[in-house]
């Protein structure tokens, strides 16, 4: 046999060898999970044939103590307590809110609708584009012609509070957390406790503490929508470039100078983001904080719903998208603008 032969020989057989390698290692990878699933199934059939009720049903009681009824208990006496020791400061908030609210929604409201479009296609071309601008404008027309302007700003009143309030407690929140890793590390598992909760968990609060309305609506859309804007503002302060902080430092800038001329102008992108995933995330619980009594086209949904009239839950559903895709895109465009 030449030697071109016998080197055509052996890389035959080292590829018949890496090939049955690879299915011997791909059948090992299959025989571990069988056998675990064929394992758990005969282990539970064993259980129920031998009709073991302990194994079968999880006992209600642990060392003598009905540990649901025992937490149960615990948390209707904090919530009452809460309740009792601070019931003026929740008045106090929630008149609060609702002033603001009233005004703001009436204001909107009042303002006439050409008007109102004009200000958005302003704004629109200002912040965003011109096409971002038009695009707008026609949402609005739409939405207008479909009989739910009013709602449509009343959503927006709510959106803006909520956002608000989300800003004031995300950003500082946030800048704390950039600033000391002990914060980070303290509100990262809450925050992610927070981003994993069903969104129907947060109305819980607000109607233990506000009751059912604007405001308890109001303080779960804030809960839901808080997460990003402090997780983005957290992140765009610590990106900041070290030597532009070193450099700010040695001009003798002190910590507040900084964050509030050079971290805080730098992460504007990054924190913007953040604001704008806010925003999008206090419109989609809309339609959930319709279910504690916010206006707005979440109420319109739901009554839609509730009467078994598909055609109108589509369109106010609809509208929502509508008016989501408006404020994302003037959003996004500023922070396009600024990042180029």
């Amino acid at each position: 046999m030449s030697t071109r032969d016998k080197e055509i020989t052996d890389s035959k057989e080292d590829t018949s060898g890496s090939g049955s390698r690879r299915l011997n290692s791909g059948l090992k990878k299959f025989y571990f999970p069988t056998a675990v699933v064929l394992s758990v199934v005969v282990l539970s059939m064993m259980i129920h044939e031998a009709g073991f009720e302990y194994a079968l049903d999880f006992p209600k009681k642990i060392f003598g103590v009905d540990t649901s009824k025992e937490i149960e208990g615990f948390l209707d006496d904090s919530v009452d307590w809460i309740v009792i020791n601070f019931g003026g400061f929740f008045d106090a908030v929630s008149d609060a809110i609702k002033v603001i609210l009233g005004k703001l929604r009436d204001l909107l409201i009042w303002i006439p609708w050409p008007v109102m479009m004009g200000l958005v296609f302003v704004i629109g071309w200002k912040i965003a584009s011109f096409r971002i601008a038009i695009m707008s404008v026609v949402g609005l027309i739409v939405l207008a012609a479909v009989n739910l302007w009013e709602p449509t700003m009343v959503t927006v009143a709510i959106m803006m509070v909520s956002v608000f309030l989300s800003i004031i407690i995300g950003v500082p929140t946030g800048i704390l957390a950039a600033k000391s890793d002990a914060v980070d590390t303290g509100i990262r598992p809450v925050l992610d406790t927070m981003q994993t909760m069903p969104s129907f968990v947060y109305l819980v609060p607000g109607i233990m503490l506000f009751g059912l309305g604007n405001v308890g609506a109001i303080f779960a859309t804030v809960l839901y929508a808080l997460p990003p804007c402090i997780r983005l503002t957290n992140l765009g302060i610590r990106q900041v470039d070290e030597s532009v902080v070193e450099a700010g430092r040695s001009f003798g800038s002190s910590d507040m100078q900084l964050l509030v001329k050079i971290q805080i102008p730098m992460a504007i992108p990054t924190i913007m983001a953040g604001i704008n995933q806010t925003v999008m995330m206090a419109l989609a619980m809309s339609t959930i904080a319709a279910m504690v009594g916010a206006g707005g086209l979440g109420i319109e949904v739901l009554r839609a719903m509730g009467q078994l009239k598909e055609g109108e839950a589509i369109i106010a559903g609809c509208a929502i998208v509508i008016l989501a895709i408006i404020i994302d895109r003037i959003s996004q465009g500023y922070v396009d603008k600024r990042v180029s």
